[in-house]
């Protein structure tokens, strides 16, 4: 089985492109979804997170209190390396555990959906890579219009966050374009078929 990793920035659409294979039977790994499960679910991450991040890491019922992750992580770059030390490895474990599990049903490949894949050294464990490109000022336009609670600057600054667009291209295998220019769907079923042999 292959294990196929997709990211974008900020407003790329790569959620609408894992769609798209979900229409087609491909299994997804959003790691961002799933990071949030493993920070509750995994008892060894919950207790290496309330080490690092104090008692009020979790609320009364258990759940993680993002606002106090918020609060320290986003605003120290040091707590944010600190939280993400912990959180990779775990989500890594959990991917394994996850694709495992996939390729067991007899899948022919699954997706890996995540914003920071080279960042977070997620890349490492997948076979090829798709990167979902469209031009910043779409992007800008999108999230705005997605997140109305955020502001231009608010975008540029995820944005100066990430690796580069250029970057992620010349390090892509696959790229798809959704710049409003090209079809994703073809883009989308070329790719389906090649992965799955057909």
């Amino acid at each position: 089985m292959r294990r196929i990793g997709i990211t974008g920035g900020i407003g790329s659409g790569k959620s609408v492109v894992c769609r798209l294979f979900q229409v087609l039977g491909v299994p997804v790994y959003d790691s961002d979804f799933r990071a949030k499960w493993v920070m509750v679910n995994d008892a060894h991450l919950r207790d290496e997170l309330q080490a690092a991040f104090g008692p009020d890491t979790f609320d009364a019922a258990g759940q993680l209190n993002r606002t106090h992750i918020s609060r320290l992580a986003f605003a120290d770059p040091a707590q944010l390396a600190r939280l993400n030390a912990l959180v990779h490895p775990a989500v890594g474990r959990d991917f394994a555990q996850w694709s495992a599990e996939r390729e067991a049903q007899g899948h022919a490949y699954i997706l890996k959906e995540a914003a920071l894949l080279y960042e977070s050294g997620a890349y490492r464990q997948l076979d090829q890579v798709i990167t979902v490109f469209a031009p910043l000022e779409i992007r800008q336009a999108r999230v705005l219009h997605r997140d109305p609670h955020r502001t231009a600057d608010d975008v540029l600054a995820i944005i100066g966050k990430q690796m580069s667009e250029e970057e992620k291209m010349q390090r892509a295998d696959h790229l798809i374009r959704n710049d409003d220019q090209h079809l994703l769907i073809p883009q989308v079923l070329q790719l389906h078929q090649a992965f799955s042999g057909e």
